[in-house]
């Protein structure tokens, strides 16, 4: 087995892993988390074997799935090292899976087994060798690539104790945290599942037979979304000013009892128009930022129901949030289950995808101030313009405001009903077929169209997460 050698902080401070079991210890801070139900690999760059990119996938659930599954991984993982500049010399795959009630590690790691050789295939398709090949499983780790039973015997290595490794070590010195395992990660951004749900539920309807229509108006639509603005902030203000528990479970559920079942629907609804949603996503910074994550996992949690899909919204917004104030981990779940709840989703696809691939959010950052900016002063602009209008000398040749001025002059008909033609008509040639100006068609422009709710598609976790070592 390889040494490797990982970063945990500044440039020049590394940390050799020897060994698989050290692999295994090292791979919750490579994440950020505890990976369950996970496929990752981490491709490994030089002689001393670095770490590079990464990678993260749900388990698919059917095994027929696997071998597509494995060669759109590999494909992703060695390309995306080649645009960041260097292509890998070799990779490191864990299958994560704890088993089901009454069944055992072994078990797991038989049952993938072939997904691993799927992968170790797919990889050398690619001219990238996987040195290493782990299963870890119901407290023990397997290796699919030792055969010697002497180091990696039928029935597993027992993992070591947490916190106790020099890469703990290393990582709690250069302030790195885990943040638990990625089901709990996951259970924050769930709907109900359980509670006050059909209440929940009838909040939702009644929500959504006043505001969508709202939304499809015009003059409605900004109504609505000022409303929604003005709640949330009203919401958010009564989080940061509550007390939170340490537990994460305690916590969430003392968020909930802060919010009414209208007040979150209205919110949820609001959200589903796109400028409104663009408008939340200004609250991204400072101390602002802890209070509205919290919000935004609150009504993900909303969700319930046939009202699933909607939860894009909120859920989109609290990875923006998390990617903006440095949580990459908790960033790429919120994202990764917006797009489980609607796969088109574009914001939730174009930040996950800037999340992978290591990008600055400040670009965006800068983006969002700039149009706060602009529509504050646009907000100042519009009462003094209505007090001027309204002071103004009354002048019966003045237009009003927004009046255009008429873009042709309209004859007086004759008797007959036809126009009076003009004094040079005679010496002007009448337009043919060839030189007739067209008239511009003109149409109306149309709104956000309402959010369709339902039909969703089934399936495992299968949003792929890739980016740089954080």
């Amino acid at each position: 087995m390889n040494s490797h050698r990982e970063p945990t902080g500044p440039a020049d401070e590394q940390v050799t892993l020897r060994g698989p079991a050290e692999l295994v210890d090292a791979l919750p801070y490579v994440l950020g988390f505890h990976p369950t139900d996970s496929i990752v690999m981490v491709a490994l760059h030089g002689s001393s074997g670095r770490f590079g990119g990464r990678l993260r996938l749900g388990i698919p659930r059917a095994s027929q799935e696997w071998a597509a599954v494995a060669k759109q991984l590999a494909e992703c993982l060695v390309e995306g090292s080649e645009r960041r500049g260097a292509r890998p010399d070799g990779i490191v795959v864990f299958l994560c899976q704890d088993p089901p009630e009454g069944g055992s590690g072994r078990q797991v790691m038989e049952r993938l087994r072939p997904l691993a050789q799927k992968l170790r295939t797919a990889c050398g398709a690619l001219d990238v060798p996987v040195y290493e090949a782990l299963c870890v499983s119901d407290g023990r780790y397997w290796s699919y690539c030792c055969p010697d039973a002497r180091c990696c015997p039928p029935e597993g290595n027992p993992l070591g104790v947490p916190g106790t490794s020099a890469m703990a070590a290393a990582a709690a010195y250069a302030g790195v945290h885990v943040r638990g395992t990625l089901r709990e990660m996951e259970a924050r951004l769930t709907p109900w599942t359980a509670g006050d749900t059909a209440g929940q539920a009838r909040a939702l309807d009644a929500a959504g037979s006043s505001i969508v229509p709202r939304i499809l108006d015009a003059r409605g639509r900004r109504q609505v979304a000022n409303e929604t603005i003005a709640t949330a902030e009203r919401l958010r203000g009564r989080l940061a000013e509550a007390s939170t528990a340490t537990a994460w479970a305690e916590a969430d559920a003392a968020d909930d009892r802060l919010i009414s079942h209208e007040e979150a629907a209205a919110v949820i609804l609001g959200l589903q128009d796109r400028t409104t949603r663009d408008r939340a996503a200004e609250c991204m910074e400072g101390p602002d930022a802890a209070s509205a994550l919290r919000l935004w996992r609150a009504l993900a949690r909303r969700c319930v129901g046939g009202w699933a899909e909607h939860a894009a919204a909120p859920l989109t917004l609290a990875g923006w949030v998390a990617w903006s104030t440095g949580d990459e981990p908790g960033a790429r779940v919120a994202l990764g289950l917006a797009l489980r709840a609607d796969p088109g989703y574009l914001f939730a696809r174009l930040l996950h995808q800037a999340c992978n691939d290591g990008l600055d959010p400040e670009d965006l950052r800068i983006c969002l101030r700039k149009e706060r900016k602009e529509r504050k002063e646009g907000e100042a602009r519009e009462p003094r313009e209505a007090a001027a209008d309204r002071t103004a000398p009354h002048d019966p040749g003045r237009r009003p405001r927004g009046l255009r001025r008429p873009s042709r002059r309209v004859r007086p008909k004759s008797a007959e009903g036809r126009s009076r033609p003009s004094r040079s008509a005679a010496t002007k040639a009448p337009a043919t077929p060839e030189t007739r100006p067209r008239k511009a068609a003109v149409g109306p422009m149309t709104g956000s169209s309402r959010r369709r709710h339902g039909a969703r598609a089934a399936g495992g976790p299968h949003e792929a997460e890739s980016g740089r070592q954080p």
